[in-house]
């Protein structure tokens, strides 16, 4: 049976240019979220170097514009040097990302000074994304209700969030969140299957009670994110293994599995991996883009056979049920049967066409 479904918005994805495009780059990446039913990513700014202020913004967006194969905007991290630069660049980037946990690069903000003066200079009506765990989750949402301002939490992974998360909801307070493939479908349990460095991951791998919680309280969870990050096999399994998973093309099969086994539904995957992100993130619609499913499908994911550069993935083995078949693009057939078929450039910045 053949599913259509929107073109799916990632609002949570590491390409890893520029700096360390043998992990990842626009075009491997891109490639990667297209054969995942992805058709507008949103990049983060942790890449060498950060993506600060307007020379590193015209870096990386330069990259892209050559590079993409599918939509995209591109996020800019805060840093405490760029409290009043970061605002006359709101109009051209996906969003602000402030990083106030553990992270991997330079971009933490330890200083709740710098949070506040982020808060109350950039502009309301622009996203402001925060990678913010247990107490600094609570911590950021205090401080944003301050400013009456809407912050999204990114990759909740812990019971104790999203209990946090839904309290602020009812209260009224101005706050999204996502969660991540592998934090719903993972725990802790899985680190030895996986491999002790391949399983590294910020937010960590949680108890099977956090991830039952996320489930629990799916209402409150309004985005699917993958936060793809991807690393190479030599430098997960070295001796000091960075954190991060590719997810972009293993994302839609396990959603899709969990709507087989009456765990979501086609509506639950639309909504939040779709619909939400829209809204959240103030994107365009992109017209005439689908995705065809054949929702009968079952196969085995492997590492080896996907396009991301990463080569891996931590759900090796897994049997799902789902595979995308083709994947157009405003009008134009962008993916067929596991190959890509637009060059490199034929993806968009968003941004630029609202600018």
């Amino acid at each position: 049976m053949l599913l259509r479904l929107p073109g799916l918005i990632d609002p949570h994805v590491h390409l890893r240019e520029p700096g360390a495009t043998h992990k990842e780059d626009w075009q491997s990446g891109t490639s990667a979220a297209l054969a995942g039913g992805v058709t507008l990513v949103l990049a983060m700014p942790n890449t060498q170097p950060p993506i600060t202020d307007t020379d590193t913004l015209n870096l990386v967006l330069q990259a892209a514009r050559r590079k993409a194969l599918c939509d995209y905007a591109q996020y800019l991290g805060a840093t405490p040097e760029n409290v009043h630069l970061a605002p006359g660049l709101a109009s051209r980037v996906a969003g602000l990302k402030m990083y106030l946990d553990h992270t991997y690069g330079p971009l933490r903000l330890a200083d709740m000074m710098t949070w506040m003066g982020h808060l109350a200079h950039w502009p309301a009506e622009v996203p402001l994304a925060v990678h913010a765990e247990g107490r600094t989750l609570a911590a950021v949402i205090l401080l944003a209700s301050f400013y009456s301002r809407p912050v999204h939490l990114c990759h909740v992974s812990r019971r104790e969030e999203i209990v946090i998360i839904r309290a602020a909801k009812e209260r009224g307070l101005k706050v999204t969140c996502e969660v991540t493939p592998h934090h719903l479908f993972l725990s802790e349990e899985d680190i030895p299957a996986i491999g002790q460095g391949r399983a590294e991951v910020r937010p960590v791998l949680a108890s099977p009670v956090d991830r039952q919680a996320l489930w629990d309280n799916l209402e409150v969870i309004d985005c699917f994110a993958t936060d793809h990050a991807p690393h190479t096999l030599a430098e997960k399994d070295g001796p000091t293994p960075p954190p991060g998973f590719p997810g972009l093309e293993t994302a839609l099969p396990l959603l899709l599995t969990a709507v087989s086994e009456g765990r979501l539904t086609l509506d639950d995957i639309v909504q939040r991996y779709y619909v939400n992100p829209q809204r959240i993130f103030r994107l365009p619609s992109q017209p005439e883009t689908w995705v065809e499913v054949d929702a009968e499908a079952a196969w085995e994911i492997q590492g080896a056979n996907l396009l991301t550069r990463a080569g891996w993935t931590p759900f090796e083995g897994w049997r799902v049920r789902g595979r995308i078949v083709r994947v157009v693009v405003r009008g134009t057939e962008a993916f067929r049967d596991g190959k890509v078929l637009v060059s490199p450039g034929f993806g968009r910045n968003v941004r630029e066409e609202l600018a």
